[in-house]
């Protein structure tokens, strides 16, 4: 069963906030967005910034060059999954095991032109694998579902690994991404922008939980 989950993207801690209150009454999992001005091109809220209700399980997905020096902090706020990217410097196989030493589900998010088969070892020690179809450090992507194809390619390799979907999730298409193997639905600037924030989150769970054919 697929899941949405509303993503949190903020420059400021006074923005984090106002966007933590505007999805406190419906949300459940949240991804969190941290970059770096590095390997994203803009900067968020450091980690030692972010925070979240309780009864949250939260993702934190983080757009870092270098994931060892952002993995200490971010353990210590005991999220329930931290995803870094496939495409960075270091070797991640051995961050993602450091990772579940602490109960934390370790992610690796892979950019459009990466090939599963390229990070076959990231994809074999992950928890979770999100299918990155967004902009960098930005909301408002568009969903490019050519890379559906990914989750076939992703399972070939891990069968049992969950998968996620950042970038450009919408009402229009969410079904289809749910029927298409996606487990996790990220979405950002579709609840971000939406007026009342709450009846869109509805309408996106009731998509992916209709019964029907594409």
């Amino acid at each position: 069963m697929s899941v949405i989950a509303p993503a949190l993207l903020a420059e400021t801690p006074d923005d984090y906030k106002a966007m933590v209150e505007r999805i406190h009454g419906f949300a459940q999992r949240v991804h969190v967005d941290i970059c770096d001005g590095e390997f994203a091109p803009s900067f968020t809220i450091g980690a030692a910034q972010i925070w979240w209700p309780q009864e949250w399980a939260v993702d934190i997905h983080a757009m870092v060059a270098r994931p060892s020096e952002h993995l200490e902090t971010l353990l210590s706020l005991k999220p329930s999954t931290i995803i870094f990217h496939a495409e960075v410097q270091e070797d991640l196989a051995p961050v993602l095991d450091h990772i579940k030493k602490f109960g934390i589900k370790a992610g690796v998010a892979l950019l459009r032109p990466t090939v599963p088969s390229t990070v076959a070892s990231a994809i074999e020690a992950a928890d979770h694998v999100m299918i990155f179809s967004g902009e960098l450090g930005k909301y408002g992507g568009t969903a490019s579902l050519m890379q559906l194809e990914k989750v076939r390619l992703v399972r070939a390799i891990k069968q049992d690994v969950e998968i996620g979907w950042d970038g450009g999730v919408n009402v229009e298409n969410a079904y289809s991404l749910a029927q298409g193997g996606v487990d996790v639905l990220n979405v950002g600037g579709t609840l971000a922008n939406a007026e009342d924030p709450g009846a869109i989150y509805t309408a996106l769970v009731n998509e992916i939980n209709k019964h029907g054919v594409i």
